[in-house]
C-alpha cells in the first residue's frame, strides 16, 4: 500500500515541494524574512498621510519648579514606552534651520548635545554617532528633527559628530569606529546608534534603543527604496549595537575608502560572530533621505568587491583592534559634540581604478551582484560561534598611547598656536558666548594617537556578500 502511494506522481511532487519549501525557509532566514519577501510583515499600522509636528508634546517635557520635591529620593524609572509619542512625523527640507533656531527650540539640551529626562530615570543611555564631512545642511536638518524625536522617547542621550579632517577619500566605517571609542571614554553608554547624516526618522515609535541579543538595523524602510528593504541582509543607513555587540564583531572595518561595501562587510561580521540582524516592523522603520549629489572625495569604492571577499579571514584583524587615528579637536557645542580627527589616507589611492569589465566597455560596475551577495551571506561560518562565545572583552576606556605633535595643515584647521595637553576638551565658542564660530576653526587642537588593544584571530570560515 505504502509502495503504491510513493510511486504515484502526485506524491513524488508533494515530497519534492515540501523539500524545496524547507530549504527556502532556512535559506531566506526563517519566517520573518519570508513574510517580508512574500507578504506583509506583522506589526502596527500607521497612517502616514496624517503626520504630526516633530515638536509636538515637547513643552510637556520641560522641567518645572520644583523639579524634585526631595533630591534625596530616587526618581522612578521612565515607562517602557513613553506617553509622549505621536507616531508619523512631518518631515520637510524646504527650509534649512540655523543652529541658533534649533537651540532655541530645544532648551533642555545641554552642552555637547546631551539630554536626560528630569522627571524619571531613563531606561537607556544612547550615544548617536554621525560620520560627517561637508554636509552642514544635512546636519542642520538631522539635528532639528532628532533632538525632539529623542526627548519624547525619554532617553538619556548624547550626539557625536565625527568630522574627517583633510581632503582624503571619505571613510564612513573608520569614522564610526573613532566615534564609538571616543564616546565610550565619556560615559558607559548602553546603546550605540550609528547614524548617516542624511537620514531623518519619520516615526517616533522607532525607539532608539538596542536589542539586547542582536545588532539592530533600524532604517529598514527608506523613501529612496520605496519604503521597503532592498535585500534581506542590508545593514546600511542607521544601525544600533550595544558596546558588547560592537566589540564582538571587532567594530567596523577600517579599509573601506569611498562609497560602498562597508555595510555588507558589517552584516557578514554579524553572522560570523554568531548573531543575527534584528529589525523593527517595516511600518515603524520609515526614514526620509535628504536629496544630494554625489560627494567629491566619496566616490564609489572600486576595491570593495576584493575587500568583501577577504572579510572571512580579515574581520578579526581589521576593526577596533587595528584602529589608528589622531584626535585633532574635541568641541562641546550646544547641540552636539564635534570630534575632528585625522584618520589617514587611502593606501590604494595612487593605484588608479579598474578598467571596464571585458565585453562591457564603457559601463560601470553594476550592483547586479545581488546573487553573489545573497549566496555569500547564506553560507554560515563553521566555527564562528566558538569565536563569538570567546568574545572580545569590552573596556569603555581602551588603552591609548598619547603623543603631542604639531598639526599638519589640511584645510580644516585654522591658525597657529601652542597645543593644549593631549586629550583636552575644548568648549564651543558659541556655548561660551563668544559668537558663532565654525566647529573646525579652533586655534589649537589635541593630537592623540589611538591604538586598540583587542586580541586578534586569523582562522575564519565564512564568506562575505557583495556591495549595495
Amino acid at each position: 500500500m505504502l509502495r503504491r502511494l510513493l510511486e504515484r506522481p502526485c506524491t513524488l511532487a508533494l515530497l519534492v515541494g515540501c523539500q524545496f519549501a524547507f530549504v527556502a525557509y532556512f535559506s531566506l532566514g526563517g519566517f520573518r524574512n519570508l513574510t517580508s519577501l512574500f507578504g506583509r510583515a506583522a506589526g502596527p499600522v500607521f497612517d502616514y498621510s496624517r503626520t504630526h509636528d516633530v515638536y509636538a508634546n515637547l513643552s510637556r517635557l520641560l522641567p518645572r519648579q520644583p523639579a524634585r520635591p526631595d533630591p534625596a529620593q530616587p526618581l522612578p524609572f521612565c515607562p517602557e514606552r513613553s506617553p509622549f509619542l505621536v507616531g508619523p512625523l512631518t518631515v520637510s527640507f524646504s527650509r534649512v534651520p540655523t543652529l541658533e533656531q534649533i537651540q532655541a527650540k530645544n532648551p533642555a539640551v545641554q552642552e555637547g548635545g546631551r539630554y536626560q529626562p528630569s522627571t524619571c530615570e531613563p531606561r537607556s543611555r544612547t550615544a548617536v554617532i554621525i560620520p560627517h564631512r561637508n554636509r552642514e545642511t544635512h546636519l542642520g536638518h538631522l539635528l532639528y528633527y532628532l533632538h525632539p524625536f529623542l526627548q519624547r522617547q525619554q532617553l538619556q542621550y548624547g550626539i557625536y559628530v565625527v568630522h574627517q579632517a583633510g581632503n582624503s577619500t571619505f571613510n564612513r566605517a573608520k569614522l564610526l569606529n573613532v566615534g564609538v571609542k571616543e564616546a565610550l571614554k565619556d560615559e558607559e553608554w548602553d546603546c550605540l546608534f550609528l547614524h548617516d547624516v542624511d537620514l531623518i526618522p519619520e516615526n517616533d515609535h522607532n525607539l532608539y534603543t538596542c536589542d539586547p541579543w542582536n545588532p539592530k538595523h533600524v532604517s529598514i524602510a527608506m523613501n529612496k527604496f520605496g519604503y521597503s528593504l532592498p535585500y534581506p541582509q542590508y545593514f546600511g543607513g542607521v544601525s544600533a549595537l550595544t558596546p558588547d555587540q560592537y566589540m564582538k564583531i571587532n567594530g567596523f572595518p577600517n579599509e573601506y575608502w569611498g562609497w560602498g561595501g562597508e555595510d555588507d562587510d558589517i552584516a557578514t561580521r554579524v553572522r560570523l560572530a554568531g548573531m543575527k540582524i534584528a529589525r523593527p516592523p517595516i511600518s515603524i522603520g520609515h526614514y526620509k533621505m535628504v536629496k544630494h549629489k554625489s560627494d567629491k572625495g566619496n566616490e564609489e569604492n572600486p576595491h570593495r568587491f576584493d575587500l568583501l571577499i577577504r572579510t572571512q579571514r580579515m574581520w578579526t584583524q581589521d576593526g577596533m583592534n587595528s584602529l589608528t587615528y589622531t584626535l585633532l579637536a574635541k568641541h562641546l557645542h550646544p547641540l552636539y559634540t564635534n570630534l575632528t580627527v585625522d584618520i589617514g589616507t587611502d593606501p590604494r589611492a595612487g593605484r588608479g581604478r579598474r578598467g571596464p569589465v571585458p565585453g562591457h566597455e564603457g559601463q560601470r560596475y553594476r550592483s547586479s551582484t545581488s546573487l553573489f551577495r545573497e549566496e555569500m551571506l547564506r553560507k554560515l561560518p563553521r566555527d564562528a560561534a566558538g569565536w563569538g562565545d570567546q568574545g572580545l572583552s569590552l573596556s569603555p576606556r581602551l588603552p591609548t598611547a598619547t603623543a603631542q605633535q604639531p598639526l599638519v595643515g589640511n584645510g580644516t584647521q585654522g591658525g597657529a598656536g601652542s597645543l593644549p595637553a593631549p586629550g583636552i576638551t575644548q568648549r564651543s565658542p558659541e556655548a561660551a558666548g563668544e559668537g558663532n564660530v565654525h566647529p573646525e576653526s579652533s586655534a589649537g587642537a589635541a593630537a592623540v594617537q589611538e591604538e586598540g588593544a583587542l586580541p586578534t584571530r586569523v582562522n575564519n570560515q565564512s564568506l562575505p556578500r557583495g556591495t549595495r
